[in-house]
């Protein structure tokens, strides 16, 4: 796939879909060659949108979370019923869930 056809009109063929599939060894039929031409092209066309974004003023986040997750204390709670807990479980003897053999 020339440089220049993919980033001039963001646009990608069925031809060069078909010349990269063969030059990676990949099965692409030629009737699904146009479908992914189209796909290709779209998420180009998206990534120039994004890089004419003015990000001047913007700060790079090393990891999502330091932005907005708000995290409780680490405390221990001792608020755990078992009784109310185990008395939807199908089976329980002395305080332990009962579930069926899986391994002989």
């Amino acid at each position: 796939m020339s440089q220049q056809s993919a980033t001039s009109d963001n646009t990608v063929s069925r031809e060069e879909i078909l010349e990269v599939a063969n030059l990676a060894r990949l099965g692409v039929d030629e009737s699904t060659a146009d479908s992914y031409a189209a796909d290709i092209s779209k998420v180009l066309k998206l990534m120039h949108t994004l890089s004419n974004v003015d990000t001047t003023d913007i700060k790079p986040l090393a990891n999502i979370h330091e932005a907005c997750q708000e995290l409780r204390a680490d405390v221990a709670k001792h608020d755990i019923n078992r009784e109310r807990n185990q008395s939807v479980a199908p089976a329980v003897e002395e305080g332990l869930y009962l579930v069926p053999q899986v391994i002989e």
